[in-house]
């Protein structure tokens, strides 16, 4: 019961890595707000309180800051504090440079990026008015410690999460606030499961442990840096890659 309750906010919490998440800080004890703008937030926070744990669904579009307003505003007028809030909302859509126009561009950069700076512009004040909260910031090892081909967006995306990540940690620590990223890679998710069979195993065979990763494992990392064990680190980047980056 390492986050025993502490108030949670996971954007993007419908499904994937998201909904592990609020899944496994709802195990340890937290009260999770869950968010997403599929619907699947309702699911996600019906499987939270068949554990017994309080949930709080809230359809949020993450790339609107006046929604982040709303969703951090009803979740302190409910619970009285914020705690923790988990940026993990993001797309990773395939595409050539030559083909990507400004539109496909904005619409990576409008939630992955702009997204994080919403939601966590919206739970700022009140983690600063209870001089404690722990920012965690969904990245990836795209952009961050590799490139990938037909996804230039996404990597811009995921870099400046990090750089975000550094610069607000330096600025929030007279607060009690710790701000890090955990930067995943290949992991399986409903975006793997729909790949080309051949691409999938040469993905696998490219991971040391000889594997993708479980949406359960980076939600471990993610408990580990919302929980007092990581009270030490603020402005890190942690990638959980099975090794994948080390060749």
């Amino acid at each position: 019961m390492r986050v025993k309750d502490k108030v949670a906010i996971v954007t993007g919490a419908g499904q994937g890595i998201g909904r592990s998440i609020a899944l496994r800080l709802a195990s340890e004890g937290a009260k999770v707000v869950v968010t997403d703008i599929s619907g699947k937030e309702f699911d996600t926070a019906k499987e939270i309180r068949d554990l017994g744990v309080e949930a709080l669904p809230l359809k949020l579009d993450v790339t609107k800051y006046h929604e982040a307003h709303d969703a951090a505003r009803q979740v302190w007028e409910k619970f009285g504090r914020i705690d923790i809030l988990v940026n993990n909302a993001g797309i990773y859509p395939f595409k050539n440079f030559d083909d990507m126009d400004e539109g496909d561009w904005d619409r990576v950069i409008q939630i992955n990026l702009k997204g994080t700076f919403n939601c966590t512009k919206a739970v700022l004040p009140y983690m600063k008015a209870q001089n404690y909260g722990r920012i965690i910031n969904i990245s990836s090892i795209a952009g961050t410690v590799v490139g990938f081909p037909n996804l230039s967006h996404y990597c811009a995306s995921k870099a400046g999460i990090v750089g975000f990540t550094r610069g607000l940690a330096l600025e929030v620590a007279k607060y009690g606030i710790c701000v890090n990223a955990v930067a995943p890679g290949p992991i399986e998710t409903p975006g793997t499961q729909i790949m080309d069979k051949e691409a999938y195993e040469a993905i696998r065979r490219a991971i040391p442990i000889g594997r993708l990763g479980g949406p359960q494992e980076v939600a471990s990392v993610v408990t580990f840096l919302a929980s007092e064990e990581s009270s030490l680190i603020t402005g890190q980047v942690i990638v959980a890659d099975g090794g994948y980056t080390l060749q």
